[in-house]
Parts: C-alpha cells; sequence; structure tokens
C-alpha cells in the first residue's frame, strides 16, 4: 500500500487522470490525500468532484477556500467571482448528492506523522487542539443549520486566535487558519491578502511553518493553497500546490519515501484569460 498526497486540483481533471495513471493508482491498496481545492478557476469542476467522491475511502479531501466557496455559492450566501467556473456544478443533475458529499469532507486529517490540511496550522495551536478545533467547523457544516455558518463564514477579523472567542466568530478564525491562511506574526496574527513569494513576505510576517518554537512542528504538515510558493519539501512541512491551474505541474509525493511524482498542465487557457 502507498499513500499519495496530491496539491490543489481545482478542476483540472485531465491532469488529474493523468496522474493517477501515472502512479498507477490502485484503489484497492492505495491511498490519495489531497489537499482541497478541487474545484473552481479550472475546466472540469465537476468530473474532478466525481471522480474524486467515486473513489470513496481511498481518497481522502481537505476543504479548501474554493471548496467552501462552492458550498457558500450553491447556498446563496455568496455569489460567484469573476473566473469562476462552477457553473456546471451548479447545474448538474446530481448536484445535491455531490454537494452533501463536499461538505461532509473534513478540514483537517492526522495520521501517523502526518497532518493534512489545505492552508496551515496557527503556530499557537498544538496538533491535539487543531484538531479539536476542525472538528467545530466540521459539525457547523454537517448539522442542520450549516447555511447560517456559510452565510458568517467570509470575513478577516478576527485574525488571531484568542480561547476565549465563541460563536461564529471562533469559527471564522478556524475556517480562515486552516483554509486560507499563508503569513503570520510570531503570535499568530494572520494576513490575508498576500499571496506572492517568499522574498516578498511584508516585515513582521513570516510563512506560518517558518514560524519559531511552533507547537505542532514535531509533526509533518502536508498542505496547498500557495502557487506561488510552489513545491516546498522539508523535514516536517510539505507544499503541493504547483500552480497546475496557471500552467505548472500537478504534483503528488508518495509519503513512505516522498518520491515526487508530476504531470504537466494539458491546457492553462482557462486561467491565463481570467
Amino acid at each position: 500500500m502507498a499513500i499519495y498526497a496530491v496539491g490543489d486540483i481545482q478542476g483540472c481533471h485531465t491532469e488529474l487522470v493523468q496522474l493517477l495513471e501515472k502512479i498507477r493508482f490502485d484503489p484497492q491498496l492505495d491511498k490519495l490525500w489531497l489537499v482541497g481545492d478541487l474545484v473552481n478557476r479550472g475546466p472540469d469542476s465537476l468530473r474532478v468532484l466525481r471522480l474524486v467522491r467515486s473513489l470513496g475511502e481511498s481518497a481522502i479531501t481537505v476543504l479548501g477556500n474554493h471548496d467552501l466557496h462552492l458550498l457558500a455559492v450553491a447556498q446563496g450566501t455568496s455569489r460567484l467571482h469573476r473566473g469562476d467556473t462552477l457553473d456546471e456544478i451548479l447545474n448538474a443533475p446530481d448536484r445535491e448528492e455531490l454537494l452533501t458529499w463536499l461538505r461532509n469532507q473534513r478540514l483537517l486529517h492526522v495520521e501517523g506523522e502526518f497532518v493534512l490540511v489545505h492552508a496551515g496550522l496557527l503556530p499557537g495551536w498544538t496538533l491535539e487542539q487543531a484538531a479539536g478545533l476542525a472538528r467545530e467547523v466540521e459539525a457547523a457544516l454537517q448539522g442542520d443549520d450549516y447555511v447560517d455558518f456559510l452565510a458568517h463564514m467570509y470575513g478577516n477579523q478576527p485574525n488571531a486566535w484568542t480561547d476565549d472567542l465563541t460563536g461564529y466568530e471562533r469559527l471564522r478564525v478556524i475556517t480562515n487558519a486552516l483554509t486560507r491562511m499563508r503569513i503570520c506574526t510570531e503570535r499568530g496574527k494572520m494576513e490575508f491578502n498576500f499571496k506572492a513569494e517568499l522574498q516578498n513576505i511584508p516585515p513582521g510576517y513570516r510563512p506560518w511553518f517558518d514560524i519559531p518554537e511552533r507547537k505542532s512542528r514535531n509533526s509533518t504538515v502536508i498542505f496547498g493553497h500557495w502557487s506561488a510558493l510552489g513545491l516546498l519539501i522539508r523535514p516536517k512541512a510539505i507544499a503541493l500546490d504547483t500552480g497546475c491551474l496557471w500552467g505548472g505541474p500537478l504534483t503528488a509525493i508518495r509519503l513512505e519515501d516522498r518520491e515526487v511524482i508530476q504531470v504537466e498542465c494539458a491546457d492553462s487557457s482557462v486561467a491565463k484569460h481570467w
């Protein structure tokens, strides 16, 4: 059995199929870990959702910000943005089955030494704390009043965690950290507008995984979300968003020996014209 972690797909169905063929993925034996952002901006989000769902328990996905955006748009709590490619899902005959499946996925997966998350972990969170907080958001998404959560999900404030946070502000900070964060201060203040390369990080901020004494530093965190960062493989941090949507490759890593497998972007014309 092998476990393959895969970077942001964002509707790149052709490349996902090619990658699965290249690694000779066997759903009876192997596991696929997906860092989130299955959908949006790419050409075939509907087929990506159908494929991943069809893999059943052999695929584990954590939710990314674009996946949550799809759920919000579908429930009318957010509008489509310029460049979104979600209409095919929203108009699909199996729309409700796919959306129900999606909102029942997790935000954080922990197995052995590895942690799977879309964006990152706040430096003050222990792994046990992060897992518990992720479950709070998962419960909100899977509950009867999940539309209310989606309606209150967006916003950049509060931009730091405190233990006394309650209600939707608490859930918003957790969601933002797990699905949107790239950089923060040593005290965990998040900045959400930055999307560029490491050398352009504003003063006072660092990549979340470079914060000294990060409490989850003894676990290997696998994440995506930051295409400008690209492929990054460190002993305790593995970044897999290599920007297939923007013309880069789609990347997988086999966790047992850290072998990297990539397929080139088949057609980035949708993204390049956005």
